[in-house]
């Protein structure tokens, strides 16, 4: 990292006088100083002191195929040629529309927005509006969006009404917000069925994202499926992160298990804003103009980002089989490579992960939801991030953020980068 006179510092003072921090997402905020990037491809970043790093972070998800992905920037050149937004419809809208109903398992009807946050929102909207009921569950740890509805976290005990993680979510709507432990099939249960008469949905991320990778144990994405079912409340699975990514069609294909309603982001757009909510047919169809439940957005279905869309989609689709067997065994080699020196050490840690997520958590706790992950020393997961950085590598600057995998990765940037970190490991305290 480039020192206190780099043009990155320089960038970062100015931006802070401007920007409230600095950056426009707080995830983006580390000392002394953000990384400012001036270009980035494939796996790398390329700072605005001219470093370049491997990148691990890949847009927190976003980016499977690595930075300018060829297709995705010829078909972004094209769009622009012929405007950047109409405001009307298009053929690659419903071209974009046929390919995702065809590739995610249970969406029979889909409607296009720009962020993951639309995308929940709108999604536990239409949840509410076709159940008449106003309650949501999720489960400690997921995240969904910065809206006041799911912005909310638990406090201790078994069930409790949702409390505000962030000031300015007034405590009324928090209040029709229930929590419950992820991983905990019993509590869930006992939530959804002595709430069924005013619970109107259960949203849930099928693999944690946003306290690391959490993965669900054996059984636990059924039972929610078996009980919401049974209790008449729809299931939401909140697959900004996992769809796209553990496979073709996603957490749901992966784990066999089909929800009402699906919320896709992150890869849909190939690196442009672009998200997504889609399911059922007789849900979906609730939506104006065919039914009352309003939705709109000037940029929703905008050609350029459903371009982009078009273009990573039908590639991935091409190369389904191939390509996430090549990213789970290179997920394979970086567990089992962090593991190793871990122990070759004596580090404490948990390697978690899936397919191409992998983090590491500084704890002897096995982490199976948020209050495992809580127990990881952020200092030792700090020092880790600053050793890496130094050693040209860039992965999440929070320990609860998840490293992702791209194919742009190459199997001699693995190998330099499980060198950083066995250097990396041999400096942080037993």
């Amino acid at each position: 990292m480039a020192g206190l006179d780099s043009r990155s510092h320089q960038l970062y003072r100015r931006a802070r006088e401007v920007i409230p921090g600095g950056v426009n997402s707080p995830v983006r905020s580390y000392s002394p100083y953000p990384l400012f990037v001036a270009s980035a491809k494939g796996s790398k970043l390329k700072t605005v002191d001219g470093q370049e790093y491997l990148d691990y972070c890949m847009a927190y998800g976003a980016l499977i195929d690595g930075h300018a992905q060829a297709e995705v920037i010829d078909a972004v050149e094209e769009a622009l040629e012929r405007g950047s937004i109409f405001g009307q419809p298009t053929e690659m809208e419903v071209e974009l529309a046929e390919l995702i109903v065809s590739l995610v398992p249970s969406l029979q009807m889909v409607r296009l927005v720009n962020s993951g946050t639309e995308a929940t929102m709108h999604a536990i909207r239409l949840a509410r509006a076709f159940s008449g009921k106003k309650k949501v569950l999720k489960f400690e740890g997921g995240f969904h969006g910065s809206h006041d509805s799911v912005l909310v976290k638990a406090g201790s005990g078994a069930t409790l009404l949702g409390s505000p993680s962030s000031e300015g979510v007034p405590s009324d709507v928090a209040k029709n917000t229930l929590v419950s432990r992820f991983n905990d099939e019993k509590i869930a249960s006992k939530i959804i069925r002595d709430h069924s008469s005013e619970l109107a949905a259960v949203i849930v991320e099928p693999v944690l994202g946003n306290v690391g990778p959490v993965l669900p144990k054996p059984g636990f994405l059924e039972t929610l499926r078996e009980i919401t079912l049974e209790n008449e409340v729809l299931l939401i699975f909140d697959e900004v992160i996992t769809g796209f990514r553990l496979s073709i069609g996603g957490a749901q294909e992966y784990y066999k298990i089909r929800p009402d309603l699906t919320i896709l982001g992150k890869v849909l757009g190939g690196g442009l804003p672009l998200s997504a909510f889609g399911g059922r047919r007789d849900v979906m169809e609730k939506l104006a103009p065919l039914g009352p439940v309003y939705q709109a957005g000037t940029y929703s279905g905008n050609p350029v980002s459903v371009s982009a869309s078009l273009a990573i989609l039908q590639s991935l689709k091409k190369r389904a089989v191939q390509l996430y067997s090549r990213l789970e065994k290179m997920g394979d080699v970086m567990r089992r490579g962090i593991g190793d020196h871990l122990e070759s050490a004596r580090i404490t840690a948990q390697v978690n992960g899936l397919g191409s997520m992998f983090q590491l958590f500084f704890t002897d706790r096995p982490v199976t939801d948020y209050h495992s992950a809580k127990s990881a020393d952020i200092r030792t997961y700090e020092k880790y991030f600053y050793s890496l950085l130094a050693s040209r590598v860039f992965v999440p600057p929070s320990q609860f953020e998840t490293c992702f995998l791209s194919t742009a990765h190459t199997e001699d940037e693995l190998d330099a980068t499980l060198d950083a970190i066995g250097t990396a490991v041999k400096t942080l305290p037993r």
